[in-house]
Order: C-alpha cells, then structure tokens, then sequence
C-alpha cells in the first residue's frame, strides 16, 4: 500500500465497509472516515474544508446513493440528483484539497443495455442504456467523465472502476429497495422459516447475472490504488455469470429453503444479460476468489447475525 491516509467516503455502506475492513489489515495506513451526521457528502463546501483539513494522501468513493429496479423506478431524481451532489462534491473537493489519487467506484449499469458480452470497458456510450436505472447509471456516467476531465485538465491521478453486482455483508436486505441477491436471500429464509411452500421469484428467471463479493471488491480496490493509473476504466468482476433462476435456486439451497419457485413474469427482468470483460484487470495481475456458492453461505451467516426481528 503506497499510501498512507485513505478517506473512504461511504464507509458504512456494503462496499465502503469491505473496503474498511480490508484497509484495516494493512500496517502504517491511517483510515479517515465520516458518518452522514458528521459530513453532508452532498455539501461541497464542507467536504472541501474536511479534506484540506484531513489531508488524505487517497480518497475511495463508495458512497452512492443505491438500490434496485424498484427503487431506481420508484425515486428517479434523487438517484440522479443526490449521486451527482455526492460525486462532484468529493472529486472537485479532493483536486483542490491537493489529494494525491482518487478512486471513484462507478457501477456496471453504466454500459448499454444490449451491449456485446462480456461487456468491454470500450463499450461505454455506444448504444441505449437499460431504462430502469438509466439516471442511476447517468450518474456515474458523469462521474468517470469528471475524473477523466480532471486527469486530462489538471493531469490529476483520478481513476474510475466499474463493479459488477456487489454483495456482501452490510448488504441491504430490505426487500422494498435492495439488490437481487439480498432480496433472494430474506425471501428465502423467511420462506423456510414460516414453512411456505413456494418462493416468489421477479420476472422470468432468463436474465444472467455476474455476482462479486464485496470482500473481492475490496481486495481489488488496494490493487488499483497501488497499481492502477490510468484515466482509462476499469471492470472489476469474478468473469462468470449465472441466470436469475439459477441464483434463486444457490441461494435456496444454502439457505434450506426446499419449496417450489414461483416467477412473477409482470415484473421486469432488467437488462437481458450483464456480464463484465475483466481483462484488463486480469492482465495487470488480479483476480477474484471468493466463489459464489461462499460467498452467499457467508453473507447467509452476517445475514442471521446481524437481522432485526
């Protein structure tokens, strides 16, 4: 690890806190972080002056405002706004508080929604994007777009990452607003728990989704720190995909979950597949680790730690 103070803005969150937890290992490195209550992400001013007064040699952004079809359909403007406020506040803040790098987490959804597969980091804004979480994905659009300004502008060491689909601990299992995986996995073991015979299932079952533990993601962000200083995107997956059903049906096993599945195909399926070219990644040295099977019975173990009743 080459440096030695990193603000990780989002620390509480599913990839902020992988990111503490694996940061927190490494000797001679200084964690900053900041609660909401503490400093307002989407305030520029007051993310400049913690900055300038911190100094932190890197800055991590995982904070983002996230959920999924449900709720990116449901609040349009505050994804789009409130993920704007945060990013620009954060990378203009880190420029003139003269931090050294920048590592802004994008997200997968940035690409078009039929883009070739598995998806190249060439083939962002090369076609139409996926329309349930286009202002989501709009803003993290702007967010690679800034970094890259500013590294071509001001030759600033600002670089973009694009995750594929994350889980972990500190996932959100709130089944109104959290990801596919997450709302699989409390379906599941609310179903085998209460005794029902069937799971219901959103959409078709069809769509393929690549899944990455968020322990992975962590790892992979101390690699691209020390290792990655291109303006150029990079994609950070595990290079293996599954479809909906195929998930549902990991997750019910690990869970104990011995029903039937039920699909409820009025409800969308999202973008048909999603599966992320990691060759550039690949090449500079990194992989993941954490198999999916794992890394679901892991997450299963925080999930019945950490649940409210």
């Amino acid at each position: 690890m080459r440096f030695r103070s990193v603000f990780v803005a989002g620390h509480r969150g599913l990839v902020g806190s992988a990111v503490v937890r694996h940061l927190e290992q490494k000797s001679g490195v200084e964690l900053l972080t900041r609660t909401r209550n503490e400093l307002d992400l989407r305030d520029r001013t007051a993310v400049e002056h913690f900055l300038k007064e911190s100094k932190p040699e890197a800055v991590v952004i995982a904070a983002a405002k996230v959920g999924g079809i449900q709720a990116n359909s449901q609040y349009p403007v505050e994804f789009l706004l409130e993920n704007l406020e945060i990013q620009n506040s954060l990378i203009a803040g880190s420029f003139l508080a003269g931090v050294r790098k920048v590592l802004f987490l994008g997200s997968s959804c940035i690409y078009p929604r039929l883009a070739p597969q598995p998806i190249s980091e060439d083939s962002l804004l090369t076609g139409p994007l996926e329309k349930t979480n286009e202002p989501y994905a709009l803003a993290k659009i702007v967010g690679i777009e800034l970094c890259q300004s500013y590294a071509r502008q001001y030759g600033a060491n600002f670089i973009s990452a694009m995750p594929t689909n994350i889980y972990g601990p500190n996932d959100n299992f709130d089944l109104q607003n959290s990801h596919v995986l997450a709302a699989l996995l409390r379906k599941a073991h609310e179903a085998s728990i209460s005794g029902q015979p069937t799971m219901v299932v959103w959409g078709t079952g069809t769509p393929r989704r690549e899944f990455l533990h968020s322990d992975d993601l962590a790892d992979a962000v101390e690699f691209l720190l020390a290792h990655y200083d291109s303006p150029e995107i990079v994609n950070v997956g595990c290079g293996q995909d599954v479809t909906i059903r195929e998930l549902a049906e990991l997750v019910c096993d690990v869970v104990g979950f011995t029903g039937t599945l039920e699909f409820d195909k009025t409800k969308p399926d999202g973008t048909p597949r999603k599966l992320l070219d990691v060759t550039r990644l690949t090449k500079l040295g990194w992989q993941a680790k954490i198999s999916l099977r794992e890394g679901i019975k892991s997450t299963y173990e925080w999930f019945l730690k950490n649940k409210k009743d």
